[in-house]
């Protein structure tokens, strides 16, 4: 409250610091509402209380903040210095030392977060519409004949797709439409390549995706051309976009969603060795049906032959009539088993061409090459090292002194054997050393 000093002058109101910095910190927060502010975080600061302490600055000014503990478990990025980020703070002072500052009660980073405020805007605005709803989803075919995949030609993406179609289902025809998974125009030529498929008509079922990677680099895949063009799909479709962590617009338009391209390809095809095995059990389930009807109509027309005195010829022609039906039925079993034997012939065939035996053999040759390749390769270098040495040995005798000697030149040295380099050095009988190419001798000057 205001104090009244004494005084025998007029009365006045005179505030205290304490006082004045809560009635301003009191007319900052009920006036300013939450506001976002972006900025460069710097003098990070994060005591053992848990809170954090920052300054939060551009080019031309700087504010202090704080983000309480409550509040920053939530951000999951470790701030430090030099970080652009995105805030959501309300204008407060501290009271203690009169600071105006932003108490912070959300951080995200500044690039990121703008993309994820977009990508959430069209969420809701795709949702709105039903391009999420479950009941617009179409239901995968249980044994596609053709397989169309939209992705990078080059990626591991799609090597590991073809690698499991291959391996779980070779009967099936893939048909790859290479397209850009990333970077500018990547979503027009997705949304064109499903269109074109689409409309194709040669597919039975589509795989679209990519391998793992950032929000930036996922961001093809939640453009609204892709969703649109995934709505509008004729055909099933599979949305198998980075890893299990990801999630994207097409993944919630798509008829389907694989956490991966290698489970994309898993749930598109049907396991051989399943199929195998559902084979043989619906064999034994029709030759136990057909058992079991051979052995009703035997009881009927035993009990229609108990219950029925007809005359004799009567009774031949039914007897007859018995033994054609048997006939007929154990034909019908014959064909039905022969066919059967006949599919299960051909689907050891098919699983015959992938015998790993056939691998192996196919990378003992590439390794036979390879060895081939790296022997010439040794040879090449070898002989490439040795006319290299040769140069530099050809260089240092050619400017090797005892070249210079082997042209006719000599090296004079006095008693010390200090080169001599000037006649009028010499003195008249003073004794020299000369070295010639093959040897050296002295000599007394005249």
């Amino acid at each position: 409250m205001p104090s009244t000093p004494p005084s025998s002058g007029p009365q006045r109101s005179v505030l205290s610091v304490s006082d004045l910095n809560r009635e301003v910190k009191h007319l900052l927060e009920s006036s300013v509402p939450l506001l976002w502010v972006s900025g460069e975080i710097s003098n990070f600061a994060a005591p053992s209380s848990g809170h954090w302490y920052f300054t939060l600055k551009d080019p031309r000014a700087q504010v202090r903040c704080a983000m309480f503990r409550g509040r920053n478990r939530s951000v999951r990025f470790r701030p430090e210095n030099g970080r652009e980020v995105l805030i959501r703070a309300r204008v407060s002072l501290y009271e203690g030392r009169g600071e105006f500052q932003l108490i912070v009660e959300h951080m995200e980073e500044a690039g990121l977060g703008a993309l994820m405020r977009q990508l959430e805007a069209l969420k809701a605005r795709l949702q709105a519409e039903g391009l999420f709803d479950p009941a617009r989803k179409k239901p995968l075919p249980y044994l596609p004949a053709n397989i169309g995949i939209i992705t990078s030609p080059t990626g591991a993406a799609v090597r590991d797709m073809i690698q499991v179609l291959g391996r779980r289902y070779p009967a099936a025809k893939i048909e790859l439409w290479p397209v850009q998974v990333q970077g500018q125009g990547a979503a027009e030529q997705i949304a064109a390549a499903i269109r074109k498929a689409g409309q194709s008509g040669r597919h039975d079922l589509l795989i679209v995706g990519r391998g793992g990677g950032s929000l930036e680099d996922l961001w093809a895949f939640n453009e609204e051309i892709v969703a649109r063009a995934l709505a509008q799909c004729p055909i099933p479709t599979i949305s198998a976009v980075g890893h299990e962590t990801d999630t994207t617009i097409a993944d919630l338009v798509a008829d389907l969603r694989a956490p991966t391209p290698s489970a994309a390809a898993e749930i598109a095809s049907a396991n051989a060795a399943e199929l195998l095995a559902t084979f043989s059990e619906i064999r034994q389930r029709l030759y136990r049906g057909l058992q079991l009807q051979l052995r009703h109509l035997r009881q009927q027309v035993q009990l229609t032959g108990n219950r029925i005195r007809h005359p004799r010829e009567q009774l031949q022609n039914r007897a007859q009539r018995l033994d054609h039906l048997e006939l007929r039925l154990k034909g019908a079993i014959r064909q039905g088993l022969q066919d059967r034997r006949r599919e299960l012939e051909l689907a050891t065939s098919a699983f015959t061409l992938v015998h790993p035996e056939r691998e192996l053999r196919n990378r003992q040759q590439q390794l036979g090459t390879l060895r081939e390749r790296l022997h010439r390769d040794m040879e090449f270098q070898l002989q490439r090292r040795g006319e290299l040495l040769a140069h530099q040995v050809q260089l240092l005798q050619n400017v090797s002194p005892l070249a210079v000697l082997q042209r006719g030149y000599a090296i004079v040295r006095d008693e010390n054997q200090h080169v001599i380099k000037k006649a009028t050095s010499l003195q008249s009988g003073q004794r020299v050393t000369t070295r010639l190419a093959d040897g050296e001798f002295s000599a007394i000057v005249e």
